[in-house]
Parts: structure tokens; C-alpha cells; sequence
């Protein structure tokens, strides 16, 4: 893969877009081959579900994924007690330990099932908004279940497909070159796709993000939320014409009412926002009234007070959740770091799942360049760090970027300085970075971690946005 990404860093763009377009070409195999279209359909199929069918489907799911952890997963052989074992061959989840991200991310071969090896294994390494990122191993299978239920719960809910041309914003390295002039994205033919960079958003690079929207006939946008809320505070300051699109699906960050109103009113067209994971534990999603829907179907989520009781409709607690179709690496009762509450309202849309009413969290500190760059979702950097047990990013100004972490005995200068590219690519060659290691990360008064974090005053900020063109609002 470094090797990989080293012939990228040095190709030329329409080399790239090739290069972009063959990874596609595996991607589309990997999403839409054999398998994938019996999920549609059977996630279509529920969705007629009562709410007494969707409790029975549950149960009965449950109970298979449980007794699967206790007959075939080390981790949970060893580590549940005799009578946590008993309870989860019954399908009692309340009777099981809350898991943190600690042991997976210690060992994740250890919660890989025994009694099967799948190839090709897929890996997919989480940015970690706790600043701990972990490594979830699935099946081709599994991967092609997660896209069904993307398309039918996510996509289709919102009036769009993946089969219809999209734009991305993410946190892939799009755009090498931290000083480029330009282009800020990269097409990828075979799904249609275009990707953009999310570290180069600037007032002076909006117009390129908006021409590629034109260029490449994209009718629908996914992904960062923040991205796409500064892209159209670029848009509205600027005037710029954007093509007419069908909806804008977000993702990895609460969406705030000013951000959805600015977001819309750019694009011209309606927000649905999505909440899950990497590690696709759970999966909720808007419909057309607005609201947070729970698919039953993908896990169980529940929300908990401090002692482990669950809350009451309305009452904010912790969000933890059971997959209930990756059963291959079974994360049960998995504590996500979110707070959330359940809406006690029945929603209008005639859905029987159960609504989420808010989600605390997901917004972090967005981390501004010395041009005035605005880059959001920055704990990616931590993506894949072996060493480091946990990090976080502070901004102590325009130009210098404190990289606190927590290291393993592994920790060497070799990790330090890769930590110093990722944030340079990223911010530009001129910023200084300081990796300090620590025993622990503090968390905030509300007992939260924050893995970014933004001590720029007003002023500094103003300063930055006047040199790359913002206005601040």
C-alpha cells in the first residue's frame, strides 16, 4: 500500500484519475458483486416490518450473533464470565460487559471468529474521533451487506443511488501536494465518482470544487458534513452557480440547523444526515420529515445512564451498540464515545423504527492553515498509527500544530516524523509541528475527549480567513 500510494504521490493527474478509476474498478467488485443485490431486496422486505415483527426479527438475530461469540471468538471465550456466557447463549445483551475500544484495538485478531477464515479479509482503519483509532476486519460479504443497506436505508430514503454520479468529500489524500494550484479532485470513471480533497478548501479554490460539480454531471453529494457546510458559505459569499442536484447525504458530524439552512440554501436541495460508524455497529438515518431513524436490522443500539440502566425516551446517555450482521468480528455492547437521546415522539413518516431525537457530539474544532485553508475530520492522521495508544491535535496558532499521544513501547522517531508528513501534507510545509508524548490525555469539564482541539483566538482566526478570503460568520 505505501508503495502504492508513493506511485500516486508522484504520478501526474491524468495518471491519478487512472490509478483512482482501477481502485474504483476494485471497489465496484467489492460493493456490488455477487450477494449484493439478495441484500437489497431483503432489506427492501423489512422495510415493510411492524413494529412486533421488527422486535422478532431482532431477538431471534441477537441470539444467533451471541452464540456465535460465545462458541468461536477468543476474546469473548475468554474474558465473559460463566454466567455472562449463559446469559448471551439466551440472547440477554443486558446481561453482558460494556466493551471499550482498548482490546480491539490491542489485539483485533482476537474477536476474528475460529470456526472460519474468509479471503480476501478487508481492512478498514478508523480516523478515531476519541483519537483512538481501531482496526475492523470484514468479509466480502459483509462489505457488500453494509452497501445494501447504505443504498436502500441511506441513498434511497434521500431520492438518490449509488448508480447515479456523486461527489465525495472524505479523508483519502485526493490531492497530494499540499501547495497544489489545482485541480482539488480526482474522478473516478468506473462508479462516476468524484473525490474531493478536503484539505484544500479554501474562498479562493471554491470555484474549482463547484466546476468539477459541473464538469462531471454529479447529481447527488456524501460525505464530511463540515466540508460541505464551508463549501457553501464559500458559495453563497461568492455568487457561484452550482448544477442542479437531488440531495446531499451527510456524514461523520452532527449537523447543526445553521449548517443545514446555509448547506441547502447553496446547493438547493435538501440535507439527510446519516449516523454510524466505521465499524458499521449500528446505522441511523433521516427520512423525509427530518428524522433520525434506527435500522433494527444493522444493530442494536442502546442508550445507557452511568450505572448501565437504560435511559428514558428523552433522557441523554451513552450510545452503545451491537452489530447484528458482521458477525465475522463481533462487537458487542460497543461503547462509541457519543451521547445521544431517544425521541419518545412516533414520526409521521409511518416508519415503526425507533428515532434517535439528538446526537452530542461529532463536531470537532475545525483546523485552519496559514492560507486559510479550513480542514475538518484531522484526527485521520492518526489513521493506522501502530504506536500510539491514543492522540490529539491542539492549534496553538497559524503555523504551529501541538501533536499530543500517548505511545506504545514501540513508539520510535520513525512514527514522530511520519506524524510530522501527515500534518504538513495537509496544512502546508510551513507549519511547525510539535509531537509530544504523554502518560494521558485530559478530557474536557463535561467528561468528554476531544481529539482535536482549536486555541486560535478571533483575532488569529480573522487574520487567516482575510488571507485565504473567508469571512468568518
Amino acid at each position: 500500500m505505501k508503495l502504492l500510494n508513493n506511485i500516486y504521490k508522484w504520478s501526474p493527474i491524468w495518471f491519478q484519475n487512472i490509478i483512482v478509476s482501477f481502485y474504483g474498478l476494485y471497489w465496484y467488485w467489492l460493493r456490488f458483486g455477487p450477494g449484493y443485490s439478495s441484500y437489497v431486496k431483503e432489506y427492501q422486505e423489512r422495510e415493510k416490518f411492524s413494529s412486533e415483527e421488527w422486535q422478532n426479527w431482532q431477538k431471534k438475530r441477537l441470539q444467533i450473533v451471541l452464540n456465535l461469540a460465545v462458541k468461536h471468538v477468543p476474546y469473548y471465550q475468554q474474558m465473559w464470565t460463566k454466567s455472562e456466557k449463559t446469559a448471551a447463549m439466551m440472547g440477554n445483551l443486558r446481561g453482558l460487559p460494556i466493551l471499550d475500544k482498548a482490546p480491539i484495538r490491542r489485539d483485533p485478531k482476537m474477536f476474528l471468529r475460529h470456526d472460519i477464515n474468509p479471503r480476501p479479509r478487508i481492512k478498514f482503519h478508523t480516523s478515531g474521533t476519541s483519537g483512538t483509532p481501531i482496526v475492523s476486519i470484514w468479509t466480502v460479504q459483509e462489505v457488500r451487506n453494509s452497501h445494501a443497506f447504505h443504498e436502500v436505508r441511506g441513498s434511497q430514503r434521500a431520492g438518490v443511488s449509488f448508480k447515479l454520479p456523486r461527489a465525495t468529500f472524505s479523508g483519502r489524500m485526493v490531492e497530494p501536494n499540499p501547495e497544489s494550484k489545482g485541480p482539488y479532485y480526482r474522478f473516478n470513471k468506473v462508479e462516476k465518482q468524484v473525490y474531493f480533497s478536503a484539505f484544500h478548501l479554501r474562498a479562493d479554490t471554491a470555484h474549482q470544487y463547484v466546476y468539477a460539480l459541473h464538469k462531471h454531471n454529479i447529481q447527488w453529494l456524501t460525505g464530511y458534513a463540515v466540508s460541505y457546510y464551508l463549501l457553501a458559505k464559500f458559495i453563497l459569499e461568492q455568487n457561484l452557480q452550482v448544477p442542479s442536484l437531488k440531495a446531499i447525504v451527510t456524514t461523520s458530524e452532527k449537523v447543526t440547523s445553521e449548517m443545514r439552512q446555509t448547506i441547502e440554501r447553496a446547493f438547493g436541495c435538501r440535507v439527510f444526515v446519516e449516523y454510524n460508524n466505521v465499524e458499521n455497529t449500528f446505522f441511523a438515518n433521516e427520512c423525509e420529515q427530518a428524522r433520525l431513524h434506527v435500522s433494527p436490522d444493522v444493530g442494536v443500539l442502546e442508550i445507557l445512564r452511568s450505572d448501565g440502566s437504560p435511559c428514558d425516551p428523552g433522557e441523554v446517555g451513552e450510545v452503545v451498540a451491537t452489530s447484528l450482521f458482521r458477525t465475522y468480528q463481533p462487537f458487542i455492547r460497543y461503547q462509541l464515545g457519543d451521547l445521544a437521546a431517544w425521541d419518545p415522539d412516533v414520526c409521521s413518516c409511518g416508519s415503526p423504527m425507533p428515532v434517535i431525537r439528538e446526537v452530542v457530539g461529532r463536531i470537532e474544532d475545525v483546523v485552519i492553515g496559514p492560507d486559510g485553508r479550513q480542514v475538518v475530520r484531522f484526527h485521520g492522521i492518526f489513521s493506522d498509527q501502530q504506536h500510539i495508544k491514543q492522540g490529539q491535535i491542539i492549534q496553538e496558532a497559524l503555523n504551529c500544530i501541538r501533536v499530543k499521544v500517548v505511545p506504545t513501547a514501540g513508539f520510535a522517531p520513525e512514527d514522530v516524523a511520519d506524524i510530522v508528513t501527515r500534518v504538513q501534507n495537509r496544512l502546508g510545509p510551513t507549519v511547525q509541528v510539535i509531537v509530544e508524548s504523554v502518560d494521558q490525555i485530559p478530557l474536557t469539564s463535561s467528561g468528554k475527549f476531544k481529539a482535536v482541539v482549536s486555541l486560535l483566538s478571533d483575532k488569529n482566526a480573522l487574520k487567516a480567513s482575510q488571507k485565504g478570503g473567508l469571512k468568518i460568520v
